[in-house]
């Protein structure tokens, strides 16, 4: 008896620690994460050059102001979204190494800008 009593104390004990490191761990990833807030308003990116910290990933936020819809690109993000008109879209990129990262509007490759991790 006293055996399944100890063994239901450890099982409940148990169960508590892994739930609350399963918080507490999702809470620093969200932490780790730096948002990055972009947008596009007359076919040019605003600010057309941004800055991320190095070895973090990153949460672009691209706000589409234009009455079209556009393509965020990156060769060397190695990302591509379509964003609708009047929209927002998110993109998750991994921790990237210090360097400056180039982008365009696919759909009016006259916007570029520049992402600038260091």
């Amino acid at each position: 008896m006293i055996l399944k009593t100890i063994m239901k104390t450890l099982t409940t004990l148990l169960l508590t620690v892994a739930v609350a490191g399963l918080a507490a761990g999702g809470a620093r990833a969200q932490e780790k994460t730096a948002t990055i807030n972009i947008s596009i308003k007359d076919h040019k990116f605003q600010p057309a050059e941004v800055k991320a910290p190095a070895n973090k990933p990153l949460l672009l936020r691209v706000k589409n102001l234009d009455a079209t819809a556009m393509e965020f690109e990156s060769v060397t993000l190695r990302v591509e979204k379509v964003v609708a008109a009047k929209s927002e879209g998110t993109i998750r990129v991994r921790p990237l190494a210090p360097g400056r990262y180039k982008f365009i509007d696919d759909f009016n490759q006259s916007a570029t800008g520049e992402l600038v991790v260091e």
